[in-house]
């Protein structure tokens, strides 16, 4: 009767007459030609890896993506930093200081605003390359950063 039977988006299209599910014709169609779809590409970007050195000297290695915050990368790798990030980014405490080297200090893309100078004026241990890490946003150029995590957290909302 009809040949090459195909249901896409429920239609059966036999030949050049589309029918329903139930079998009623809707609509003559001017080609038979099916197309496939791909899939979108997933996001490949590289890992970046940063490591996280306690105040003790243990190492935290862990990974992030182009564009991630170093709290993302906490956050995200579930370290286990005591009382990092409490705030979640909201610039409204500086539990996630970190503390850079020179040379790595001086290649970040942004410097410090007014609010994360605020903040940092509360934090513990504050040195002239301190940083939060809700601040700064991973690059390619950053893979294999190391940074100092304080012994302790000031969470400013408390003072």
């Amino acid at each position: 009767m009809y040949s090459s039977l195909t249901k896409i988006s429920g239609l059966i299209r036999y030949g050049k007459i589309a029918k329903n599910v139930f079998g009623n014709s809707l609509e003559y169609i001017n080609s038979t030609r099916c197309l496939s779809i791909g899939l979108p590409q997933l996001n490949k970007a590289a890992d970046i890896e940063v490591t996280f050195v306690r105040a003790s000297g243990e190492r935290i290695k862990a990974k992030g993506k182009e564009g991630d915050s170093l709290l993302d990368v906490v956050v995200n790798n579930n370290l286990d930093l005591d009382g990092f990030g409490a705030c979640e980014g909201t610039l409204t405490c500086s539990t996630c200081h970190l503390i850079f080297k020179k040379a790595d200090y001086d290649k970040l893309p942004d410097k410090p605003g007014d609010e994360e100078l605020d903040m940092l004026d509360l934090a513990y241990e504050l040195t002239d390359t301190s940083r939060l890490g809700c601040q700064i946003n991973l690059t390619k150029d950053m893979n294999g950063l190391e940074v100092n995590v304080p012994a302790t957290v000031n969470d400013a909302r408390e003072t």
